[in-house]
């Protein structure tokens, strides 16, 4: 681990799959950062957030309404799953709970 730089912690999820019926068909789990820990400055420099302004939905309702257009809504639940860093930029992540390698105790994993 570089100087001045501190490894994120992370924590498994767990969840249990059912069919449309309620039956359990399986377990999932998947290790996720907790990005929340990072230092402005030190782990990033800016901050973006593809949303909508509230002035901007306005906009689009009133000329939706005016011009009788037909409107459409969707949701994309993994819009921030896939994110890109850039080649410079390095994240240091603690080894996941219950995954440490005895005699590796102190090792980081670089993203």
């Amino acid at each position: 681990l570089p100087p001045g730089r501190k490894a994120l912690a992370c924590k498994w999820l767990w969840r249990n799959k059912f069919d449309a019926v309620g039956r359990f068909t399986k377990y999932k789990a998947r290790l996720v950062i907790k990005g929340f820990l990072q230092r402005y400055g030190l782990d990033y420099l800016e901050i973006f957030a593809p949303v909508l302004r509230y002035n901007t939905l306005r906009l689009v309702l009133f000329l939706v309404a005016c011009n009788s257009w037909k409107i459409r809504q969707m949701d994309v639940k993994t819009a921030f799953l896939n994110g890109s860093l850039d080649d410079d930029t390095e994240i240091y992540m603690a080894q996941p709970p219950n995954f440490v390698v005895p005699g590796t105790e102190g090792q980081v994993c670089k993203l």
